[in-house]
């Protein structure tokens, strides 16, 4: 990913912040020489330095997938920035976002106990506080009927690369207008938007 360097994370905390928030992601792999793509949630697990996911069984692309250079992209917030918003005429229209890519080695995982660990975890994250649903309430026969349904992996990450386009190449002033208009809507990644270049103007 081309990345200048008034939009590159370097922060540790911040890329994993970004990577649990946003934690639906694209799964990219070579599947019988052609690109193949899977959209599925991933958890990540900072002491292992992994993330961890599963297929459903009948998908291809677990196949032949171990082993591999695995390509992970983390979408965050993104919008359009029209120039219109800016002090002067001499501008083009442009697009903000964030996005993290991760690439790692894919294992698949056999072992039943780390597989209803893995899906435990992501019970966890997705479910409400408040939720009733736990799945160690869940009839331990069904688990593993449901199990057999799916594939577990680990991919254990090798690169990082983080990118927060957020108009830092833009004067403070016009960075401000853009905020402006920014929250002046009701769209959830404009708004997002506005509050991570305004963390940026404040830092």
């Amino acid at each position: 990913m081309y990345i200048p360097k008034y939009f590159k994370i370097n922060d540790e905390s911040t890329i994993y912040d970004f990577i649990e928030k946003y934690s639906f992601a694209t799964l990219f792999s070579q599947h019988k020489g052609e690109p193949y793509a899977t959209h599925l949630p991933l958890i990540l697990n900072k002491s292992e330095n992994a993330l961890y996911g599963h297929f459903a069984h009948p998908s291809e692309q677990w196949r032949d997938t171990e082993n591999q250079q695995i390509f992970v992209i983390f979408q965050g917030p993104h919008c359009y920035i029209s120039p219109s918003w800016y002090e002067t005429r001499r501008a083009v229209p442009t697009w903000n976002y964030v996005s993290i890519h991760v690439y790692g080695v894919m294992e698949i995982i056999e072992n039943q106990n780390v597989i209803v660990d893995s899906l435990n975890e992501m019970v966890k994250k997705y479910e409400s506080p408040d939720s009733p649903y736990n799945l160690n309430d869940v009839d331990s026969n069904f688990i593993e009927g449901m199990s057999r349904g799916i594939v577990a992996f680990k991919i254990n990450i090798t690169k990082i690369e983080a990118k927060a386009k957020l108009s830092q190449n833009h004067p403070v002033e016009r960075q401000a207008l853009i905020i402006k208009q920014l929250e002046n809507t009701s769209n959830q990644d404009n708004i997002q938007v506005a509050s991570l270049m305004k963390k940026n103007l404040h830092k």
